[in-house]
């Protein structure tokens, strides 16, 4: 059996996906009643728990073989991380009281870096559970190949793919999606002792150009992709509706500086852009 949290996003769904389809028990642990009741029928078992109530957590975690981390994604946190403080805060309470034999946490590329962005919340996952009692493995996943759906309908209509990743022909490591589910599903299958860490690129290094030329021959139009001018990003982004736009825009300044990186060598992916770009584009018709 599996305790697999986010479930109900695309990664968490992914993993039970995986794991359910090789014959392996899922626990879905999930806050919402509602979202329990349609997934039992699929095969799931249910536990409820919030994130942030360490005590329904470790009951959630309790007699299984293994526990998938994922926190939920806040783009617009309160100065200081508060949110993330509470729900990391009671992910490490029930974890370490639980009796899962390993931890699996999704983390992300540059958790390392001491410098502070929006990935800085990961870092602060990776430095709480650091110290659980069982084995623990961090798996770092690079940029997502599938950030790209925000651009497609922009593509289409007008030939322009904005860019906040500059510059437009540097190429960066970037993963598909399905990659993640994958690769998570098998590590959880995997046994392993202490703590470890693996950082998880696709095939080949992808540029913001690449990106626009992929779409360009999907879409059969020509695409260009465009910088956004950095001084504009804050009133973008305010604009948007974003009250703390600076861990954002942190974030996105490391990956264009490069201390958002990858450590050491790294597994690779086997889903390449073209796949996951005809993706996209067929589901945005």
């Amino acid at each position: 059996m599996f305790a697999i949290t986010g479930i109900t996003g695309r990664i968490g769904g992914m993993v039970a996906r995986e794991l359910l389809a090789t014959g392996r028990g899922v626990r879905a642990v999930v806050r919402d009643p509602g979202k329990g009741a349609q997934l039992a029928p699929l095969g799931y078992q249910v536990a409820l728990a919030d994130l942030g109530d360490a005590i329904a957590l470790q009951k959630a975690f309790t007699g299984v073989e293994a526990v998938f981390v994922l926190l939920p994604p806040n783009f617009d946190p309160s100065p200081g991380y508060p949110e993330t403080r509470h729900l990391v805060s009671a992910l490490r309470k029930a974890l370490s009281r639980c009796d899962a034999e390993r931890v699996l946490v999704l983390s992300t590329v540059g958790a390392q870096a001491t410098q502070d962005s929006l990935l800085s919340q990961l870092a602060l996952l990776e430095q709480e559970l650091g110290g659980l009692p069982m084995p623990t493995t961090f798996l770092r996943p690079a940029w997502f190949m599938d950030n790209v759906a925000w651009d497609v309908e922009l593509a289409r209509t007008s030939g322009l793919m904005p860019s906040f990743l500059q510059p437009l022909d540097r190429p960066l490591p970037m993963v598909a999606a399905l990659d993640v589910g994958r690769a998570a599903a098998g590590l959880l299958r995997e046994h392993w002792t202490g703590q470890r860490i693996i950082e998880l690129e696709g095939p080949s290094r992808i540029s913001p150009q690449d990106l626009a030329t992929g779409l360009a021959s999907l879409l059969g139009r020509r695409v260009c992709a465009q910088a956004v001018p950095r001084d504009s990003w804050e009133t973008l982004f305010r604009s948007q509706g974003m009250r703390n736009p600076t861990p954002r825009m942190r974030m996105l300044d490391g990956f264009n500086e490069g201390w958002l990186c990858f450590t050491g060598a790294t597994r690779k992916g086997t889903f390449d852009l073209a796949t996951v770009l005809r993706s996209l584009v067929e589901n945005s018709q």
